[in-house]
């Protein structure tokens, strides 16, 4: 069998769902507190958007563009969409029943209730009335749906009510009313105490009780509710764009109005009220869904994270300082003692913002150098670049501005950091800029030394407390030197030079993988100890994934911790018998990349920010940057070795693109609970660094 046989791939965009499938697992899992379970509920709503959003507008655009190329695993743009729908309902449902027969009445047992207007009691009516006609009813606005009032362009996702109207005179039948994204979709009781619990009352089932209002002399028959998602694809041509910034914010009001991919209602939606919204959005039944419960169960994340029950979620944690800073020892000098080491979120992700800070206030700092994908909306390392230039520091951040879903917030940080006089640079057109990467230039008595932070994950206070990621910090002149190599290849106008230490993508990222894979074929030929360990978000690109069957067939162990999508089809005979999948869905996100080969008895390992994804390996510039420390490299052994002793929230993939649970064998162990365990005995000790 040839290596590129489709049989040997498992279709993407099936290997998602079944990701979101594992994180549906986790609402289900009767053993995670209520809140938590709640919390995993929503993030399965908000997966599903960015579903719709990215995967299905592609293979729908293809299907429109009678695109006929076939996917690695020989599926059809049709066929995949076909297969999608069906896998997609079958979750929809699931996750549904999770809500109406689990989390929604199990809460309510727990005195924190959601209520449909209709059930809200006659003592709490005059509250919500008066909400509404002050709160609400001033910027609602009806829209009619006739001939001199074409259907309104209704946000991306937004909520919205379509109302059946009846009454002599009318020109139609029917008008729309937008729900503005400034309300909140949960209510409060205005009357309750503590020891009566929460309650709340869903918006939109107040705005159909009262919408009549906005109908004078006409008769409301009907008002449901429904939400159009569209494609939220960026189509920006980098060459032909004077002004990136101002191309890819006309691009942002556009995709608001993208072609409409998913029409979603209630389930007391009349037939022809739907039939009709199919045909304003041109959509058909295979993509309208009806849910029993809340259209977008994502709005309700702010409750599962802010109701105030410490015990009906994850028990809270401090984490761990990994150097101690005090007027005698700055974070440089922690630095020049050896490399640190960041596992986020067990280590404090402060390091980081303290390394940063230190160098904007410093006054032997020269220069600052700084690579932005996505970071908060109160980011503290955009206040420090901006106090670092204000502090006559030479400031050059590379901002993504395309980075997905959050285009906007970094053209605000690009504006503010280019009034303050920090060097914008917005990279190389036609590549996202998804490398984690700090470099911060000293003057340190007669030399100039280059101090370094790299990552797996972004620059971003806020989900550093939710995302495993793992970070280095380095003053070695060799990784420094690559690092700083990088920056000038993004800013400046060169070709690439080749980097000593650094892989960088789309140079050599996957040409190099692809060669360390080799030389670990040449060492399994040669007797020697031959071993491959990748840990990483998805694995979906077809040379990477024939590299390792070649591996396998050379007798190779080949373990791999994938935590999305996985297009490797495993345990297949002659083929792929020595590889296993395994993915860890649990209470943190697992971000970070790994890669460890054993190198015939001599093991390397890498950290980078990339993915083996066409994308990341072609389309991005991405790294990949290895171990030198021996103590950082034990460590990160250790972290590997737990992720794959975890027999508690780990799967396992097998030939058939199932995931199943680990057999139980042995005392449970769960890796990320071992992690929050370490890190509480660290915090306890001297902080140490490796």
């Amino acid at each position: 069998m040839e290596l590129d046989d489709p049989t040997l791939f498992i279709n993407r965009g099936l290997s998602w769902l079944e990701f979101n499938q594992r994180v549906l697992n986790e609402a289900l899992n009767k053993e995670n507190p209520l809140l938590e379970r709640l919390k995993f509920l929503c993030i399965v709503s908000s997966n599903l958007d960015e579903f719709f959003e990215v995967r299905v507008a592609g293979l729908k655009q293809q299907v429109q563009t009678h695109h006929v190329a076939l996917a690695p695993d020989g599926m059809s743009p049709k066929s995949e969409l076909a297969a999608l729908t069906k896998r997609t309902r079958i979750q929809v449902e699931d996750q549904y029943r999770c809500w109406n027969e689990e989390i929604r009445p199990w809460l309510a047992a727990q005195n924190i209730r959601f209520h449909d207007y209709p059930g809200v009691p006659d003592a709490e009516r005059e509250h919500f009335e008066k909400f509404f006609h002050e709160r609400v009813f001033p910027v609602l606005t009806p829209l009619a749906i006739d001939p001199s009032h074409p259907f309104p362009q209704l946000l991306n996702k937004s909520l919205n009510v379509i109302v059946h109207l009846e009454g002599e005179g009318l020109n139609t039948d029917l008008a729309v009313v937008q729900v503005p994204r400034i309300l909140p979709r949960v209510v409060p009781f205005a009357n309750q105490t503590d020891e009566q619990g929460h309650d709340f009352v869903f918006l939109g089932s107040i705005i159909k009780h009262y919408v009549g209002s906005l109908f004078h002399g006409v008769k409301v028959i009907g008002a449901h509710l429904f939400r159009v998602t569209r494609n939220s694809n960026l189509y920006v041509d980098e060459e032909e764009a004077e002004n990136l910034l101002h191309a890819i914010e006309e691009e942002l009001r556009h995709v608001n109005r993208g072609a409409a991919v998913r029409l979603e209602v209630q389930q007391d939606c009349p037939d022809t009220i739907a039939n009709r919204l199919l045909e304003i959005f041109n959509l058909t039944h295979g993509d309208l869904y009806r849910h029993d419960g809340p259209i977008n169960l994502t709005r309700l994340m702010p409750l599962a994270l802010s109701i105030d029950r410490p015990d009906l979620r994850d028990k809270r944690f401090t984490p761990a300082t990994v150097v101690s800073l005090n007027e005698e020892a700055d974070i440089f000098w922690h630095i020049r003692k050896g490399d640190i080491l960041l596992h986020h979120p067990y280590d404090s992700f402060q390091t980081v913002l303290d390394f940063l800070g230190q160098a904007a206030e410093d006054p032997n700092t020269l220069a600052i150098k700084q690579t932005l994908y996505r970071t908060s909306s109160d980011s503290p390392l955009v206040a420090s670049l901006i106090q670092a230039a204000q502090n006559g520091k030479q400031v050059t951040v590379i901002i993504e501005l395309k980075a997905r879903f959050d285009e906007a917030a970094n053209i605000k940080w690009a504006r503010l950091m280019r009034e303050a006089g920090v060097n914008v640079i917005y990279g190389i057109a036609g590549l996202k800029t998804h490398a984690k990467a700090m470099l911060v230039v000293r003057q340190e008595g007669e030399i100039i030394r280059r101090y370094a932070h790299l990552g797996t994950g972004n620059y971003h206070p806020s989900t550093a407390r939710l995302y495993t990621d793992l970070g280095l910090l380095t003053a070695r002149e060799d990784i420094t030197s690559d690092v700083a190599a990088m920056f000038n290849i993004l800013t400046g106008v060169s070709k690439f030079p080749g980097l000593k230490e650094l892989l960088m993508a789309p140079y050599d990222l996957r040409e190099g993988m692809l060669a360390l894979i080799d030389r670990e074929i040449e060492h399994a030929k040669a007797g020697r100890p031959a071993e491959i360990f990748v840990k990483m978000n998805a694995l979906v690109e077809d040379s990477m994934i024939e590299a390792l069957y070649r591996a396998s067939q050379a007798g190779i162990k080949i373990r791999l911790m994938i935590r999305g999508v996985c297009c490797l089809r495993p345990g297949v005979p002659g083929i792929s018998e020595n590889i296993e999948v395994r993915s860890l869905v649990g209470r943190f996100l697992e971000h970070s990349r790994i890669v460890r080969f054993e190198n015939g008895g001599q093991p390397e390992i890498y950290l980078g920010s990339a993915d083996w994804m066409p994308r990341n390996l072609f389309r991005r510039v991405e790294t990949s940057f290895p171990l030198r420390s021996a103590r950082v490299h034990e460590h990160v052994q250790e972290i590997i070795d737990w992720f794959w002793r975890d027999n508690v929230k780990s799967r396992v993939l097998h030939a058939d693109g199932n995931y199943l649970p680990r057999p139980l064998t042995g005392e449970l162990f769960s890796a990320q609970a071992e992690f929050l365990a370490e890190a509480q005995r660290r915090r306890k000790a001297k902080p140490t660094v490796s």
